[in-house]
């Protein structure tokens, strides 16, 4: 059965079918998704939960009640098989991406930079899976990780093992012995290692691959389950996966299992959206949308500084704020380059913001301009920057800086995510001046 895909941007609102008409930024929903999906809303908001930010439910003119996405992407899968696709909000120069295609790929490119995440090795061209929605893209990934595990054959551990046994071995279990033996001297309850595939690590693993057949419409992914599957057979999957990630081993295995089991974190661990009663949501997973922005620029701006005379530092941590009486307040500019040959220095943070010329300052944030220019004060800096997405209410074709007369200087850039190489190679042009 082909899954109910339905896809929206970041910042753009569902409304129920029936109580308006789709225009750019609002799309319909029928009425029993978009009820579903209030529904955990309000049930989370009475419970006083926090963990709703990503959308909102308010009234508009013309709509009713609608639900805004807020800047976070990724998939919200519903018990009943209807999934939310929630892709970046992306203006470039370049042609336009009608049905997320580019936009989708541009995501999972973002999401490989993020540090202790399972995506790094995928290859979305090598399976054809552009034409997947982002959730069976996600199966994709684990899939791809679990097939080379099990062709080398599963990691096998020791576990305790008790049995009536006519064969004695390991430890006699004295008590139970003598209450269940005492017509039948033949037999020894003892307890012993067995050297088995059920261990915490596969037990996961199976739990993971049925949990994702129950819920994959992709005829290729529900088929390679089924394959996979084969190789767990005298596994039992984990019933108390908590527990289970508590005991996977440390030992040599471990690298073996580490992507596999972080994509089993990410796909059990999200179950806990269904764990509110009358909650219909089965998996959201979800990624802040400044975080990947962020970490995307910082490692596109890394490998375009490889090999020329400049160090980049991340997160830097170098300055606080206050020396005395004791160092407070930590500052932590994203990205620090420093020229190599004389030692001058660039700070730039990034900054995931639609501006707008419509605003006063573009809407650049008044907290970020005094930031800057801490920055600027702290570490001697050259030139600050602030990064920003390509919006289409700015005129790229105009610099813009905040200048005051003391010296201060913030210079604003924008990144066209869609040729954003071209983009970090225009901003690593400047550190030569």
């Amino acid at each position: 059965m082909k899954a109910r895909v339905y896809q929206i941007c970041e910042f753009e609102s569902f409304f129920s079918e029936g109580s308006g008409r789709e225009m750019p930024g609002y799309h319909a929903l029928p009425p029993a998704v978009f009820s579903q999906l209030e529904h955990f809303l309000l049930e989370r908001s009475s419970s006083g939960s926090e963990e709703t930010f990503w959308m909102t439910l308010s009234i508009r003119r013309g709509f009713g009640k609608v639900i805004t996405v807020q800047n976070y992407v990724g998939v919200i899968l519903m018990e009943d098989g209807t999934l939310i696709e929630i892709l970046p909000k992306i203006h470039s120069a370049m042609d336009c991406d009608p049905d997320g295609a580019r936009t989708k790929k541009l995501l999972i490119e973002m999401l490989k930079t993020l540090r202790e995440a399972p995506f790094k090795s995928f290859q979305i061209s090598s399976v054809g899976s552009a034409q997947m929605n982002l959730f069976e893209i996600f199966v994709r990934m684990f899939l791809d990780e679990v097939f080379p595990l099990v062709k080398r054959g599963l990691p096998c551990g020791y576990e305790v093992a008790e049995e009536n046994s006519a064969f004695f071995r390991g430890k006699l279990m004295v008590s139970q012995h003598i209450r269940l033996n005492f017509a039948h001297q033949e037999r020894s309850y003892i307890q012993h290692d067995q050297f088995t595939a059920n261990r915490p690590e596969n037990r996961i693993l199976k739990a993971t691959l049925l949990y994702l057949y129950r819920y994959s419409r992709s005829l290729k992914n529900r088929t390679d389950i089924k394959v996979l599957l084969q190789s767990f057979l005298n596994v039992s999957p984990s019933t108390d996966f908590i527990s289970d990630f508590a005991l996977c081993s440390s030992d040599r295995t471990a690298r073996e299992y580490q992507n596999s089991l972080l994509w089993s974190r990410v796909f059990l661990e999200g179950k806990s959206f269904t764990s509110y009663s009358g909650s219909h949501l089965a998996l959201a997973l979800l990624f802040p949308m400044e975080k990947l922005f962020e970490s995307y620029i910082a490692v596109l701006l890394q490998k375009q500084l490889a090999g020329k005379p400049y160090s980049l530092s991340i997160q830097d941590t170098t300055h606080h704020l206050f020396d005395s009486p004791q160092k407070a307040f930590q500052l932590r500019p994203d990205l620090v380059i420093r020229r190599k040959t004389d030692n001058t220095v660039f700070v730039a943070d990034t900054k995931w913001k639609l501006l707008d010329v419509r605003k006063p300052h573009y809407g650049v944030s008044q907290s970020d301009l005094y930031q800057m220019a801490v920055y600027q004060y702290k570490y001697h800096a050259q030139n600050v920057t602030l990064l920003y997405p390509r919006s289409s209410s700015v005129d790229l074709s105009k610099p813009v800086s905040f200048t005051s007369k003391d010296g201060l200087t913030v210079h604003l850039r924008w990144i066209d995510l869609l040729d954003a190489k071209q983009s970090i190679a225009a901003f690593a042009e400047t550190f030569a001046h």
